[in-house]
């Protein structure tokens, strides 16, 4: 018989292996809670239509564009690493307060997106989202945001590296895969486990824009240490906005603290429409 020690080395190794072996299904949920599209912008009153981006290696990425008032900032979406832009019509709403065109699009294998979820190619898609936004919607660099909320952040933070937008805002997002498997993980040697990167804090140290991080202390998911060292990174061109509550949740429980806060970082790093 197996001793106790033997079963718990056993079982830890075992542990570890998956760990290794399944990082990109623990991470990439395009199936949570699903990849068919539950509602479209119309459902809550936007106006919008369906765009086409065609990514670095030839897929199909599908998403929305809704349009703006005339001169209006442009905002493009980064979501997080579960479900599609059907799930988040609360964001587009938020938007629309602050009286912004937005682009949002599912990266491969989430939505209606072609191809499988895998990091490089995620980064793919992020590249190709920020060329379609300047070149195929003409969008004016010096009037855009790259918004990127949880694991989307660390893709926006990675996108302006290859186009810059005039300024960044990350939301919730984590400071590297390395520094969440270390939180979740402590009795491993993540170091040598993880496989994924998203290491926003090196994205971040390439792009010399302006920055607002928004984290909130109860974020169960991604600790506030994230966030803190982010601004770090960011240095003075950083602002770091703190709201309440969980994870998924928490810009919609501050909305006037979190609208005042996206609206004052807009209104001072982006430039008056010019007029006609």
């Amino acid at each position: 018989m197996l001793s106790i020690a033997t079963i718990a080395a056993l079982s830890y190794l075992g542990f570890g292996l998956l760990l290794f072996l399944l990082q990109e299904r623990m991470v990439h949920l395009p199936q949570v809670p699903g990849r068919e599209l539950v509602a479209d912008p119309g459902d809550v009153g936007l106006d919008w239509h369906e765009i086409e981006i065609i990514s670095e290696d030839g897929l199909r990425l599908h998403g929305w564009h809704l349009p703006g008032p005339s001169g209006a900032p442009t905002l493009l979406f980064f979501h997080g690493n579960a479900g599609n832009i059907s799930h988040r019509l609360d964001s587009l709403l938020l938007f629309r307060q602050l009286g912004l065109e937005v682009v949002i699009f599912d990266y491969r294998g989430y939505g209606r997106s072609e191809g499988r979820a895998r990091e490089a190619g995620l980064h793919r898609d992020a590249r190709a989202a920020a060329d379609w936004l300047f070149d195929s919607l003409q969008a004016d660099p010096a009037r855009s945001i790259f918004f990127g909320r949880s694991l989307g952040g660390s893709l926006a933070a990675s996108a302006a590296r290859h186009r810059p937008p005039a300024a960044l805002i990350l939301e919730s997002t984590l400071l590297s895969a390395q520094a969440v498997a270390a939180d979740l993980y402590p009795l491993y040697p993540t170091r040598l486990l993880t496989r994924l990167q998203y290491d926003t804090g090196a994205y971040l140290a390439e792009v010399a824009r302006p920055v607002l991080i928004i984290h909130s202390p109860d974020d169960e998911l991604i600790p506030y240490r994230h966030a803190e060292e982010l601004a770090r990174i960011a240095g003075p061109r950083g602002e770091l906005l703190t709201i309440r509550g969980g994870h998924n949740h928490g810009f919609l429980l501050n909305q006037e603290l979190y609208l005042d806060g996206l609206q004052s970082f807009i209104h001072r790093h982006l430039p008056p429409a010019e007029k006609p």
